[in-house]
């Protein structure tokens, strides 16, 4: 039994990989990115003395050129693909969408060297929000639009948006299980994953839709409210403001973004439920859902307190609204700013520190470590320690009134586990290249946790662009990992021979 079953493995682990479908999904994306940057032409076209249009249209030229060759030469037939086949297309769509997208920063020029550009264009599409950029109202509006559309693109999934507006026979299962994480999918467990995926996609668009028209009635021009409702749903915290959103100083835009930006942290699945469905019972009896808000609401109160404690706020309006606001950001791995968090007392930056390790839940736009896993952690520890205490207990591990596997939860133990070794890995790199040890943590948390800002250098007013070279190459694949949830790129490396 056992030779049969290692027989079976090297059948598996040497089965062939069809480079020829891969090469044509990636085509496909590429397709879509042209598509955007074509967009975004259009609108510096319609802005008087927009000089991004040329760069814009080169761009869109490049990349659907290259897209195209393979719809020609490649033909799709009826392969469906296979698991790693499905990952590699995941993974090196998401690697050429990065590359592609930089070209119309590098050739726009200005601060964007081509390492500069590419940082700026991982940034957007894994929805991290770090940047590069000391002048950002200094870039036109054809470019502007460009850079959020990378994070709004990022936000849903480049593969996932792709499968779902192009019509046809193709993987659409496989293509949105490997981009979209197993526990992501628990709550439509009986649904197809391209259903569940045409789900989210609805409720990311009528969320953004929402969050736009929203802004509008507080004041905002149509571009900036445009671009912060993207931002926020895609919880990137790109703003077209130097200040971010401090810049417009309107409460009644802070408390919209707020509300957005916790809104894209909760599984949109739920959200597709309760609004788009009318069935608010399962926004209510969501678990996860109410151990997130649980935390937001504790880490505002006790930010708040601390803020009034140290005398940073004269009125507790003002320290509540800016608590609230910054928790929400960072907790939802957004990164917008109101405030200059690096001169916040001690507890309330370690509070925001604990706020972007956790982050939102599986199904949303946000990052991190997700509260699902979470939870699923904590109860399978407490499960462990009742059976050391009674060996004779017999203990299921219950989330939102099911079972969890054995399994289930040691996916969760793994993934925790890597996470917080690549981010220990990723912060010593960081100090090694010469970060103080405030800024080399907490830039590795935010990038690998795609939140953006951290402290020191990098604090939520400062920026990455004085990073050294070799540190925004490793910024760049932190991201890249964090945004894939790991396990993708780590399954890619382990098809190379090289790694073998």
């Amino acid at each position: 039994m056992q030779f049969r079953q290692i027989s079976l493995h090297r059948q598996i682990k040497l089965q062939p990989v069809n480079w020829r479908i891969i090469t044509w999904y990636i085509g496909i994306s590429l397709l879509l990115v042209a598509a955007l940057m074509a967009l975004s032409g259009i609108v510096a076209c319609c802005t008087p003395g927009d000089v991004s249009r040329v760069p814009l249209f080169y761009s869109a030229f490049i990349t659907g050129t290259t897209g195209f060759f393979p719809l020609i030469f490649v033909r799709k037939g009826h392969h469906s693909l296979s698991f790693r086949e499905g990952n590699c297309i995941v993974v090196i769509a998401w690697l050429a969408a990065c590359l592609f997208g930089m070209l119309p920063f590098l050739m726009y020029g200005e601060e964007f060297s081509i390492l500069n550009a590419l940082f700026e264009s991982v940034s957007g599409f894994t929805t991290t929000g770090a940047s590069i950029l000391n002048d950002i109202e200094a870039l036109p509006r054809g470019l502007l639009l460009w850079r959020i559309s990378t994070s709004w693109v990022g936000g849903i999934g480049i593969v996932t948006l792709f499968s779902m507006l192009i019509r046809g026979r193709i993987d659409k299962s496989t293509l949105s299980g490997a981009e979209i994480s197993n526990v992501a999918r628990q709550t439509f467990s009986g649904e197809r994953s391209d259903s569940f995926a045409k789900h989210i996609l609805a409720t990311y668009i009528a969320l953004t839709a929402v969050t736009f028209i929203a802004l509008r009635f507080t004041g905002l021009g149509w571009f900036d409210s445009l671009t912060n409702a993207m931002s926020a749903c895609s919880t990137c915290g790109f703003c077209v403001r130097n200040t971010s959103i401090a810049f417009y100083a309107n409460p009644a835009a802070e408390i919209v973004l707020t509300i957005a930006m916790i809104a894209a942290g909760i599984n949109f699945g739920i959200l597709f439920l309760a609004f788009l469905r009318g069935k608010p019972r399962y926004f209510l009896k969501s678990e996860n859902i109410r151990v997130f808000l649980l935390l937001l609401a504790a880490a505002t109160i006790l930010i708040t307190g601390d803020l009034m404690i140290n005398g940073h706020y004269h009125s507790f309006g003002d320290a509540l609204r800016d608590a609230a606001f910054q928790v929400a950001s960072i907790s939802t791995t957004t990164g917008f700013a109101t405030q200059d968090t690096t001169a916040w007392p001690q507890l309330s930056m370690a509070l925001l520190v604990m706020c972007s390790f956790v982050c939102g839940c599986s199904g949303s736009t946000s990052g991190g470590i997700k509260i699902d896993r979470a939870v699923l952690a904590a109860k399978g520890v407490r499960n462990k320690v009742v059976l050391a205490v009674s060996p004779n207990t017999i203990k299921a591990v219950h989330v939102d009134g099911r079972i969890r596997s054995e399994s289930q939860v040691s996916d969760a133990y793994g993934y925790i586990i890597c996470y917080l070794l690549i981010m220990v890995l990723f912060a010593a790199i960081n100090i090694a290249g010469g970060l103080d040890f405030i800024t080399g943590v907490t830039a590795s948390i935010a990038c690998i946790g795609n939140v953006g800002p951290g402290f020191g250098d990098v604090g939520s007013m400062a920026n990455y662009a004085n990073l050294p070279g070799l540190l925004k190459i490793t910024s760049m694949a932190e991201m890249l990992i964090g945004r894939l949830e790991i396990f993708p790129v780590l399954y890619l490396l382990r098809s190379m021979r090289f790694f073998r």
